[in-house]
């Protein structure tokens, strides 16, 4: 009898995700400022497979960031800091890590204040309460090195 190759789950996943329903989502690339990409980098590799609930998705290009679901959750690592950042402004604490939220379309985006790389988390309402999301996410900040 013919000895068939095993499947690795590396391989397995990669099937499954080039044969899934969902296609990539296309995401602006973020350029990020000298000394951050170590520790996006180091983000990269700690991520969680699921956010909310919601399986990992493939993005284009790979480098924009990560998205989980549809409607997706989105992580980009580097962005600047948000425009909106007042010395008033009122800010999330999840996990010891302070999030600046703003509402933008039908969606919540969270960007970390007071760290030495700025991070980035749009998720749609459709994931109420949306901060829920980054109790998921918090964890990875703070393995990565913040």
């Amino acid at each position: 009898m013919p000895r068939r190759p095993l499947l690795t789950l590396a391989g397995l996943t990669l099937l499954l995700t080039a044969c899934g329903r969902t296609p990539a989502l296309e995401l602006d690339p973020v350029t990020p400022s000298p000394g951050t990409s170590a520790y996006c980098e180091r983000l990269d590799g700690v991520l969680p497979a699921a956010v909310a609930d919601q399986p990992l998705r493939r993005v284009e290009p790979e480098s924009a960031g990560h998205a989980w679901g549809d409607p997706a959750i989105v992580l980009r690592c580097g962005v600047p800091e948000p425009a909106a950042l007042r010395p008033d402004s009122r800010l999330a604490d999840v996990d010891g890590i302070g999030w600046l939220d703003e509402e933008r379309g039908d969606a919540i985006v969270f960007t970390t204040v007071g760290q030495d790389v700025d991070v980035e988390v749009t998720v749609p309402s459709a994931y109420k309460p949306e901060a829920d999301a980054l109790a998921d996410l918090s964890s990875a900040l703070e393995r990565a090195g913040r």
